[in-house]
Formats: C-alpha cells, sequence, structure tokens
C-alpha cells in the first residue's frame, strides 16, 4: 500500500487536548511502553473522526497494525467521551439561556441493506441517531449517544432523557418538526403552542 502527505483541519489545541487527556490515562492504566506515543496517538484519531481514513489507511500510514489502530482509536473515543458534559450538567448550562436547539443528525454508516434497524426513511440511508443540544448561537452544549438510524427524533429524545431532564430544568427549547408533541417545554415551527418561532418571527 502507498503512504502519502495530507492534510487535516483541526487545531493543534485539540491535538494537545487529547495528547493530554491520553497521557493522563496511560499513567493511570500503568502503561510503560506503545508503538505511538500519545500524540501520535491522537493524531490517528483526529484523522479518523475527521476525515474518515479507514483503519486499515491509517494503519499503514502511521506503520501500525488494522488492529491495533482500532485499538487506539476506541480508547481515544472513549477519553473524549469521558470530557463530555453530563445531560444535567448539559440543562443546567441551558437553563441560564434564553432557549437552547435541540435537533436530530443521522450519522452514516455503510450498514447493508438488511440492516433495517439501521435505515432512516427520512434520510433514505443507513446510520445512527444522534440528538444536539445548541444555544441560541449554534454552540454545541452536548450530543447524545447514538441509536439505530430507524429511530424518530422524538423517540431518541424521549429514551435519553433530554425532554424530561429540559422540562425539570424549566428550559425553553426549539426544535424541528420531528420532535413535534414532545412537551409543552419543547416547540416546534408548527406553533403547535401558538407561539411561532425564531425564525418565524424575523420574517
Amino acid at each position: 500500500m502507498l503512504v502519502y502527505p495530507s492534510g487535516l483541519d483541526v487545531s493543534s489545541s485539540a491535538l494537545r487536548l487529547l495528547s493530554t487527556e491520553l497521557r493522563r490515562r496511560r499513567v493511570v492504566i500503568g502503561t510503560r511502553w506503545r508503538r505511538l506515543n500519545t500524540g501520535r496517538q491522537a493524531l490517528l484519531t483526529l484523522a479518523h473522526l475527521r476525515n474518515g481514513h479507514t483503519y486499515a489507511q491509517l494503519a499503514a500510514g502511521f506503520g501500525i497494525g488494522t488492529t491495533t489502530a482500532y485499538r487506539y482509536i476506541a480508547e481515544a473515543v472513549e477519553v473524549l467521551a469521558a470530557l463530555a458534559p453530563s445531560l444535567a450538567e448539559a440543562a443546567r448550562t441551558a437553563s441560564a439561556k434564553a432557549f437552547v436547539l435541540l435537533d436530530g443528525t443521522l450519522l452514516p454508516t455503510d450498514r447493508i441493506a438488511a440492516d433495517r434497524p439501521f435505515y432512516s426513511g427520512k434520510h433514505k440511508k443507513h446510520g445512527m441517531n444522534a440528538q444536539v443540544l445548541a444555544d441560541p448561537f449554534g454552540r454545541l452544549l452536548r450530543v447524545s449517544r447514538a441509536l439505530p438510524g430507524a429511530v424518530h427524533n422524538i423517540r431518541a429524545a424521549r429514551q435519553h432523557g433530554i425532554v424530561d431532564t429540559l422540562t425539570e430544568a424549566g428550559s425553553a427549547c426549539w426544535a424541528d418538526k420531528g420532535h413535534r408533541g414532545a412537551s409543552d417545554t419543547v416547540r416546534t415551527p408548527t406553533g403547535d403552542d401558538g407561539t411561532p418561532s425564531p425564525q418565524a418571527s424575523k420574517r
């Protein structure tokens, strides 16, 4: 397999952050030696997450085995997940905002047609459903764990406890039509409660 230089449009601060967290993890678990240092492991992971290169491609570029590449990336993703705020923490942040935005997104996968639970009828493709909370300026507050793509947005939001948590926190929330009927707290563009959406109010 041929190897070639490539660029990655991710900030160096993101690389340093992940590298530092991986170094702390290695100290905790008592790792003595690995094929890649923490900086290279962080770069390997960011290349996979940002550019979607396969494990085989990354393994060839970093001079390691495919299984090792998979293990390194899985470990780094676990480290990143541990840094994410909990739903309760995100709700506390949301309560200080005028409102928050809730939206579902489909993360495409290479599932075959027989895998119906992962097929999204809305998007006409296979993938995983993730629920995203953002502040009024679109800044990310939290992303949920992924569910099969066939799960509708309103069901996913309820299953993750997002609707109940926002309701308990008293946070106003705007969402798309896929969340229609979630609760009085979650308002949709259709004007379920007679109140126009922020976008509609500007027209």
